[in-house]
C-alpha cells in the first residue's frame, strides 16, 4: 500500500515559505512562515524533514520534527503546507507494519532514509466491489463498497464526511489504484483511501452505554477486573513484572475484529518476537495468519524520539477507522510512559516551565484527551462500532506514585496492576488483585446475567473477599505460625493459595490454558469456591485443620492444563471427583 503523510502542493497551495533560524535536536525554530497555524506540517530543510508546528509567537514559528535533524543548518528552507498531521488510511492497513507516522516498513532493505514522506512505495491496485449504484442517495458513512482481504474482514469504502448527494457514477468490479476515483457524489470524486488528521477524533454518530465485555481469554482480566467493549484500561507495572507478554496474549487471544498495535519507545528486540508469534499463530476466526488483521504501529527507542510522541495519535486514528466500518477494534500501547519521555524532552527543549519530575504541565490533559477518544458509538452510518484502548505504563523504579501512573490512573476505566514479586515468583500473569480494579464489573455482571450465568458476580466478589482476607492473614502466620490461627482462617488461606494457583495463574506455552473461555473461567473459580466450602465443612464439624490442609488437592489445580479452552464440562467433572473424595474422608 501507498502511504503518504504529507501531499506534495503547488507553488499557489503552499502556506509560505521561510527559513531555518535555531535547531536544538528536535526542536527548530523558523521565520518567514506567516501563514502557518498551530498544527500545520511543515518540511524542513533540503530533504523535507516532516514536521508539526507547535507555536508561532512574534513571527517566530516552533516545530518538532518527527525525523532525524542531523545536518540540518541555520538558513536551510522551511515550506508550510496549509494542512494538519494526517495519515491516509486505506486497503493494505489489515498485516501492514508501519512507523509513528504511518510509513511502511516491510520489505524495506533500510531505515527510512529523512523526507521519504514525499517518497512512494510500490502502487498496489485492489478489487473494488460496488455496494450503491447510480441514482442512490448517499449520506456520510454509507457503504459505497468493499475490497477483499486475505483476512476475511472486507475493508468497507465509506462515503467520506462532509459528501452528501445523489451518486452519479460507480465503477464496477473492477481493480483500482489508491488514487483513483471510485465514485463521484454529487460532482464530488470519491477514492478507496482517505486523508484523516491524527489528532483529531473521527467522526462520530452518537456515543453508546457500554454493555458487553471484551473477552480476552485471560482469568485474572475477565473473572476479576472485567473490560468492557469501548472502554480504557492500564498495564503499570515495574522492570520485568511481563507488560509486553500481557498485552501480547491479549493481541493473541481477546474478542475484537481488528487489533491495532503500538510499540511506542520499547526495545525492537521485543516488537520482532511480537510479531513473528502473531504470524505463526492461526486465527480461529479465518485460520490464517492473526497477523492479517493486525495493524503494527513501530516506533522503538531507536528511531526518532518525536515520531515516537505521534505514534499513539497514528495507532488511535487507525483504530477510528476501524471502528467507523463497524467493527470492533483493540487498541493496545505499549508503552505510554515512553510517549511521555517525548513529551517531557520536547519541553525541556522548548524552554517550558516544567512541572512534576519534570513532564509538561499538559501531561494529564494529553492523558485525558487520548483515552476520551476510545468507547462504543454509533457511526455516521448507523452501524456499531468501539475501540477499547488499553496502554501500558513503565513507572521508573516500579514507583506507582510518579505522574504518568497517578494521572493514567485517573482517566482510566480498569487498571490492571503488576506485581514484582508474583512475578518473581513465576505467578503470570502478574497482575495482583491488591492495587487493580474495574469499573466496568457491574455492566460485565448483568451481561453475564443475561446469558444465564447469574453466578458470575457472587462467585467474583467472594474471590476478592478471599483473596483480600488471605493477605491480610499471612503476615499473622509471620508472627504466631499456621497453628496458631483458627481452623476458619487456615482454610482462608487455603482457599487463597487454590485461587491464586488454579485460577489466575495461567501459562502462556499451554495449547489447553494459554486462552481460557467464560464458561470453563466460572467452571474453575466455582469448583474453588465449592472445595472451600467442603473443607471448612468438615473443620467445622471436628475434623482438625492440619488434616484438612494434608489432603492431596493437586487435582484441582491440574485441572485448568488438562482440559482444553472451552471444556467447562470437564472442569466440572473434575469438581466432582475432589468433592466425593472430600466426602469420603468424613
Amino acid at each position: 500500500m501507498t502511504i503518504r503523510i504529507t501531499q506534495a502542493l503547488t507553488e499557489d497551495e503552499q502556506a509560505g515559505s521561510g527559513r531555518v533560524v535555531r535547531v536544538n535536536g528536535p526542536l527548530v525554530e523558523m521565520d518567514g512562515l506567516d501563514q502557518v497555524a498551530v498544527l500545520d506540517v511543515v518540511e524542513v530543510g533540503h530533504a523535507g524533514l516532516a514536521a508539526e508546528v507547535v507555536s508561532v509567537r512574534r513571527g517566530l514559528v516552533t516545530a518538532q520534527v518527527y525525523e532525524y535533524t542531523g545536518g540540518l543548518r541555520v538558513g536551510d528552507p522551511a515550506i508550510g503546507r496549509g494542512h494538519p498531521l494526517s495519515a491516509r488510511l486505506g486497503p493494505g492497513l489489515l498485516g501492514g507494519i508501519f512507523d509513528g507516522l504511518l510509513r511502511p516498513l516491510a520489505g524495506r532493505p533500510r531505515w527510512l532514509t529523512p523526507g521519504s514522506l514525499q517518497q512512494s512505495s510500490e502502487a498496489k491496485r485492489w478489487r473494488f466491489i460496488p455496494s450503491m449504484s447510480p441514482g442512490s442517495d448517499a449520506r456520510p458513512g454509507d457503504i459505497l463498497g468493499t475490497v477483499p482481504t486475505p483476512s476475511g474482514i472486507d475493508h468497507r469504502v465509506l462515503v467520506p464526511g462532509g459528501v452528501t448527494g445523489r451518486v452519479e457514477w460507480v465503477s464496477g468490479n473492477d481493480d483500482v489504484g489508491e488514487d483513483e476515483p471510485v465514485a463521484i457524489i454529487d460532482g464530488r470524486q470519491v477514492a478507496v483511501t482517505e486523508l484523516r488528521p491524527v489528532r483529531a477524533p473521527g467522526p462520530m454518530g452518537t456515543r453508546l452505554e457500554l454493555s458487553e465485555p471484551l473477552l480476552t481469554g485471560q482469568r485474572v482480566v475477565d473473572l476479576l477486573f472485567p473490560i468492557a467493549k469501548g472502554a480504557t484500561a492500564a498495564v503499570p507495572g515495574g522492570f520485568g513484572t511481563g507488560k509486553t507478554v500481557l498485552l501480547q496474549q491479549l493481541v493473541k487471544w481477546c474478542e475484537a475484529d481488528v487489533v491495532v498495535f503500538v510499540g511506542c519507545g520499547e526495545r525492537g528486540n521485543e516488537l520482532v518476537d511480537a510479531l513473528a508469534d502473531l504470524s505463526e499463530i492461526e486465527d480461529p476466526k479465518t485460520g490464517r495468519s492473526l497477523l492479517e488483521r493486525t495493524v503494527v504501529v513501530a516506533n522503538t527507542s531507536n528511531m526518532p524520539v518525536m515520531a515516537r510522541e505521534a505514534s499513539i495519535y497514528t495507532g488511535m486514528t487507525v483504530a477510528e477507522f476501524y471502528r467507523d466500518m463497524g467493527y470492533d477494534v483493540v487498541l493496545l500501547a505499549d508503552s505510554t510512559s515512553r510517549w511521555a519521555e517525548a513529551l517531557r524532552e520536547f519541553s525541556s527543549r522548548s524552554g517550558e516551565l516544567p512541572a512534576e519530575e519534570g513532564y509538561p504541565a499538559g501531561l494529564a490533559s494529553a492523558l485525558a484527551a487520548f483515552y476520551e477518544r476510545a468507547g462504543r458509538v454509533t457511526t455516521l452510518g448507523g452501524k456499531e462500532g468501539s475501540v477499547t484502548a488499553i496502554g501500558a505504563v513503565s513507572p521508573p523504579g516500579g514507583d506507582m506514585t510518579e505522574p504518568v501512573t497517578a494521572h493514567t490512573e485517573r482517566f482510566v476505566r480498569c487498571l490492571w496492576s503488576l506485581d514484582r514479586d508474583l512475578a518473581y515468583a513465576r505467578h503470570y500473569p502478574a497482575v495482583t488483585w491488591r492495587r487493580s480494579f474495574s469499573r466496568d464489573a457491574q455492566v460485565v455482571g448483568a451481561w453475564h446475567t443475561s446469558g444465564g450465568r447469574p453466578e458470575w458476580t457472587r462467585a467474583r466478589a467472594r474471590a476478592i473477599a478471599l483473596l483480600a482476607e488471605a493477605d491480610r492473614l499471612t503476615p499473622m502466620v509471620e508472627l504466631v505460625g499456621l497453628s496458631g490461627l483458627p481452623g476458619r482462617e487456615r482454610m482462608v488461606l487455603l482457599a487463597g493459595r487454590l485461587l491464586r494457583e488454579a485460577v489466575l495463574q495461567q501459562s502462556a506455552q499451554s495449547a489447553n490454558d494459554a486462552t481460557c473461555s467464560p464458561a470453563k473461567q466460572l467452571a474453575l473459580l466455582e469448583m474453588v469456591l465449592a472445595v472451600f466450602d467442603q473443607c471448612l465443612a468438615l473443620v467445622e464439624a471436628g475434623r482438625p485443620a492440619s488434616e484438612v490442609e494434608e489432603f492431596d488437592l493437586s487435582d484441582v489445580i491440574r485441572v485448568r492444563d488438562e482440559v482444553g479452552p472451552d471444556d467447562a464440562a470437564g472442569v466440572e467433572l473434575r469438581r466432582d471427583e475432589v468433592l466425593a473424595s472430600l466426602e469420603n474422608r468424613v
